[in-house]
């Protein structure tokens, strides 16, 4: 399985996918100390019995040039928080930085993607010609059931990091 992280200054988008269909297991924003606990706790890892956590990825902030500001700062603090508490899960060898430049290329062939375009890219991808982007509804749900903006984003930095790392760079439709 692959654990993503769209880390955030106080809350961070994660998933948790099956490598062999990128199918979600868990889909969530929640609180930058919450994922630490569970982190720390190795709880993401006891939710599939049959499968364990083989690769993690965490998308990475790059320096373009421009000014930023204190939250950008805050969030690197949590991505050593995090990656401290995943090498302490010995998760230190298959731990990879995934750049948003990675994702936009990767999923959309271009530097200018934007977010929706993004979220669209696995929306072709994953449930094409489905209603509601792929959500579905809680009676009925989709391949993307409760996905909201963090998640989507974590979502793609487990897809980029399948196609980089484990699937020859190539994406898998």
């Amino acid at each position: 399985m692959i654990l993503a992280i769209d880390p955030g200054n106080e809350q961070s988008g994660v998933v948790l996918i099956r490598e062999r269909d990128l199918k979600p297991i868990v889909a969530e924003k929640i609180t930058n100390e919450e994922l630490l606990d569970n982190l720390l706790m190795d709880r993401y890892e006891r939710l599939e019995e049959s499968e364990c956590i083989n690769h993690v990825a965490i998308e990475m902030i790059a320096s373009y040039g421009m000014a930023v500001g204190q939250s950008v700062f805050e969030t690197c603090v949590w991505i050593g928080r995090f990656i401290q508490a995943l090498e302490d899960n010995y998760y230190n060898d298959s731990l990879k930085f995934i750049y948003r430049k990675d994702e936009k290329m990767n999923l959309c062939g271009s530097m200018k993607a934007k977010d929706s375009n993004i979220v669209q890219a696995l929306i072709d991808r994953f449930a094409p010609n489905t209603p509601n982007k792929g959500k579905g509804t809680k009676k009925e749900p989709g391949w993307f059931y409760g996905f909201k903006k963090d998640i989507w984003q974590a979502y793609a930095v487990a897809v980029t990091y399948y196609d980089m790392y484990l699937n020859g760079g190539n994406i898998s439709e």
